[in-house]
């Protein structure tokens, strides 16, 4: 039996991809290799895996519901791993259809798919997005998710909703990770660490929104993966994870990271603070640690370490 993970030529999914064959397990990776950044980067984040015989890439888009259909019913899967989606809060407010369109409609037809095939487990990548700008710190899962701030962030909760749905009406086990400011090696461009180490060590100035105090809860990519991973073996009906450091650092702290491990100063140009940008983020991760055993072992000291080596190579 297979797992398919959807977005697993991505920055988060190939890594799970890799987890995944090193655990001996059967991976279908679904990706579409979409231009919302260079999609060679995602080839390259799996170039070696073709050799490996558990391994096979559908090169389609999830909502392109035939293609999508003739995965399903070809293949013998036991768990989905949903993690494509258009990425990025600013963007969707941009082109909202557009997101409404992969990420919500996307899902559904996941979801449909597993209902008509018989998949009885559906693994749901989900965002701290959700939370909007919550005042109560950390977030629990517990916490009202209904006032967000960007149609990324309304996409993802409509994706949880749909799960939670899918599960009260056709008895689909699924279960809702909200990930919480990812970051290491293979990070998108476009994401605030990437961004900041590359024009930094180019000598180039880096745009700062606001004052510098908004802060993140900043996960390293291995210990999301541990959760992803000890979420896949828990025997979930219905149920919502943070996967967070639960740890937060202000944007100007994690800057002088980047700069102490580069040893190069940061030019700063600062800009007003943007639309759907929410002040902080901050996981309460105690029920995943209760019901998973998910403890973050990698200090964002030692992952800005971490990537900029990898980044410098």
């Amino acid at each position: 039996m297979s797992i398919l993970v959807t977005g697993g030529a991505g920055f988060i999914g190939s890594h799970l991809v890799e987890r995944l064959l090193a655990d001996g397990r059967s991976v279908i990776c679904v990706d579409n290799f979409n231009d919302y950044y260079d999609p060679r980067i995602k080839r390259r984040n799996i170039a070696l895996l073709p050799d490996n015989p558990l391994f096979s890439l559908c090169e389609v888009d999830i909502r392109d519901g035939a293609a999508m259909g003739d995965i399903f019913s070809g293949n013998d899967i036991e768990i989905v791993v949903h993690l494509a989606a258009r990425a990025g809060v600013r963007p969707s407010i941009i082109d909202p259809v557009l997101y409404s369109e992969v990420d919500v409609e996307g899902t559904v037809r996941l979801l449909e798919l597993c209902r008509k095939s018989g998949v009885k487990r559906f693994l749901f990548g989900s965002s701290s997005s959700v939370y909007g700008a919550n005042e109560k710190v950390p977030f629990s899962e517990d916490d009202r998710v209904d006032s967000p701030l960007s149609p990324y962030a309304a996409a993802k909760r409509a994706g949880e909703l749909f799960c939670s749905m899918y599960h009260r009406v056709h008895g689909l086990a699924v279960c809702c990770m909200r990930f919480f400011t990812v970051y290491g090696p293979r990070q998108r461009p476009d994401m605030a660490i990437h961004k900041f180490t590359r024009l930094i060590s180019e000598g180039k100035p880096i745009s700062i929104y606001g004052d510098g105090t908004s802060s993140r809860d900043y996960t390293y990519v291995d210990d999301i993966i541990d959760g992803v991973v000890e979420a896949m073996d828990y025997d979930f009906g219905c149920e919502i994870f943070n996967l967070g450091d639960s740890r937060i650092v202000e944007l100007s702290e994690m800057i002088k990271l980047i700069e102490s491990k580069l040893g190069r100063e940061a030019r700063i140009e600062r800009l007003p603070d943007q639309p759907g940008d929410v002040p902080r983020t901050y996981a309460d991760i105690s029920k995943a640690r209760k019901l998973l055993g998910y403890e973050p072992k990698v200090p964002i000291e030692e992952g800005i370490a971490r990537f900029v080596n990898w980044f410098s190579k």
